[in-house]
């Protein structure tokens, strides 16, 4: 009806269960709950029905009357039919929509790098995937952009699916604590109590499983422990994850920090297998991983390895099936990769890996000290990965040592090392007309004897052979021995030589005169 007159307002006061009808424009205000209402006034007035209607404030909770929720798309252009028919969409409350996301800040986490979000990150994990088994609650967690800082260890168990803003935009991130029994690492699998080390399983829980983890960064100020630790779990995933410890390159000239990236921890029932990290990066620790046990089909692919003081040392004796493959190793002390002898782990790849600065003692290139792979225990390979060391730094020592093991290795396409046989592939050099020169040389502390394949190309002229070297190290008889057996369409004017001066041999040639060059193609065969 028409506004014919404004009367005075009136108003009540009182507490929420008291709220009377309240007459046409009549304001009521709820002191406890601090909700303002207004009368409707009576159905012949005009008033739709009788009641009192709620005045939003900021105390208001929006969500209560906002009871439906129907999916439109109207970016479409259009609206999206969501039901049977167009008459019947498919409602749900905005309540219920919004419970469809979870993010650790509903659990009180702030992210800010100040406040203690240990138990706030443990709640959220708890009420969402550990409370009931029922998988209508479990949620992926979100973590905003953000500094979570902890001081105990975050228990992850079955089923979480935890995601973040990226490695440099969500960290979660241990401090040091006075009980360090707490925090034996950033972060860890869990059971479905959330239950850790030696109790997982108890009271009937499941073991750790089918936990994914995405776009973030777990880091550790604390010099004395594991960035993350899984254990007893299969069927994991880490996509665009840094594990990231404390140490520099002044703290990582050894190994007594004893602190890793990832560390592994299986039981005899409960064997680590089926863990996949991809895309991530391990940095700041004493290894990228270290592991004496019993793991399965664990997979590094397109991750980068730097500022260790080895990359990935295997010495379980069952830690098979683990593939290293895709990865850049850089800023290593030592060397990027051991499969160990300790306890014979077999049936583990490396492939198509780039090296650069590993194993120089941070020294740079041209100053090796360690190889760059140690295959040390039989059954495993090294395929297709390449190195920055180069051929002249391999002779001191070896981009890849396989230890006269029953192992496989090819290296920068220029090497196959079939456990204690290896060989190079072709090479080529030029020889040079009236010249005398060194073509290559061998380190005879490492290779005591070898053999080269050879052809030589010299205008129309031909000739092909096999040129058999052993060294005077350690020849209580002394003399360095070598036959040249070789045959020849015509006289090619080259004579091959070999000389010993120390440790190194030499091979070289003398040329004629004749005007012009020739090709000498060759391979070098020896046994480790």
């Amino acid at each position: 009806m028409a506004i014919v007159q404004i009367s005075r307002i009136t108003n009540r006061k009182g507490l929420q269960e008291n709220l009377p009808q309240l007459a046409g424009a009549e304001l009521g205000y709820s002191i406890d709950e601090r909700r303002l209402f207004i009368g409707n006034g009576t159905l012949a007035e005009g008033a739709p029905v009788i009641g009192n209607t709620e005045i939003l404030t900021e105390f208001s909770d929006i969500l209560e009357f906002q009871t439906t929720y129907t999916y439109k798309g109207e970016a479409a252009g259009y609206t999206v039919q969501t039901g049977a028919t167009a008459g019947t969409p498919v409602t749900q409350s905005l309540q219920s929509w919004l419970d469809q996301f979870a993010t650790v800040k509903d659990f009180g986490a702030v992210g800010d790098g100040v406040a203690d979000d240990t138990d706030a990150i443990n709640r959220a994990l708890f009420q969402l995937f550990c409370r009931e088994t029922n998988p209508e609650i479990r949620r992926s967690l979100f973590f905003p952009a953000g500094v979570y800082k902890v001081l105990q260890s975050i228990n992850i168990p079955p089923y979480a699916t935890l995601y973040g803003e990226g490695i440099n935009n969500t960290i979660i991130q241990l401090e040091p604590s006075d009980d360090s029994a707490l925090h034996e690492c950033v972060a860890r699998t869990a059971d479905s109590l959330q239950q850790i080390g030696a109790s997982i399983g108890d009271n009937g829980a499941t073991a750790p499983e089918f936990i994914t983890i995405s776009n973030m960064r777990f880091q550790s100020t604390d010099s004395t422990v594991d960035v993350f630790i899984v254990q007893d779990a299969n069927n994991c995933k880490f996509t665009n994850v840094s594990f990231t410890g404390p140490l520099t390159q002044g703290n990582l000239s050894s190994a007594a920090d004893d602190i890793r990236a990832v560390a592994f921890a299986s039981s005899a029932t409960d064997i680590c297998e089926q863990i996949v990290f991809d895309g991530c990066r391990f940095t700041g620790t004493t290894y990228g991983t270290e592991t004496n046990q019993n793991i399965r089909a664990v997979t590094f692919t397109n991750g980068q390895f730097d500022t260790l003081h080895q990359g990935v040392v295997l010495n379980g004796t069952a830690a098979t099936g683990v593939r290293i493959t895709g990865n850049q190793f850089d800023k290593i002390y030592n060397e990027g990769i051991i499969f160990d002898n300790l306890l014979n782990p077999a049936l583990n790849a490396s492939g198509h890996n780039i090296f650069y600065d590993v194993g120089n003692h941070f020294l740079g290139l041209g100053n090796p000290f360690t190889p760059v792979i140690d295959i040390q225990s039989n059954n495993n390979v090294s395929i297709s990965d390449m190195f920055q060391r180069s051929a002249a730094d391999a002779q001191s020592f070896p981009r890849i040592k396989l230890n006269d093991t029953a192992s496989i290795a090819t290296t920068n396409g220029a090497q196959l090392a079939l456990g204690t046989y290896v060989r190079q592939s072709g090479l080529a050099a030029t020889l040079i007309n009236d010249t005398t020169a060194t073509i290559f040389t061998i380190d005879a502390t490492d290779i005591l004897a070898f053999s080269v394949n050879y052809t030589i190309s010299r205008d129309f002229d031909f000739r092909t052979g096999t040129l058999v070297v052993t060294s005077d190290v350690g020849d209580s008889s002394g003399g360095l021995e070598f036959t040249d057996d070789f045959t020849e369409n015509n006289l090619t004017g080259v004579t091959l030589t070999v000389s010993q001066s120390g440790d190194i041999i030499s091979v070289g040639y003398i040329s004629t005169e004749t005007g012009v060059n020739g090709t000498m193609y060759y391979s070098v065969t020896h046994l480790a």
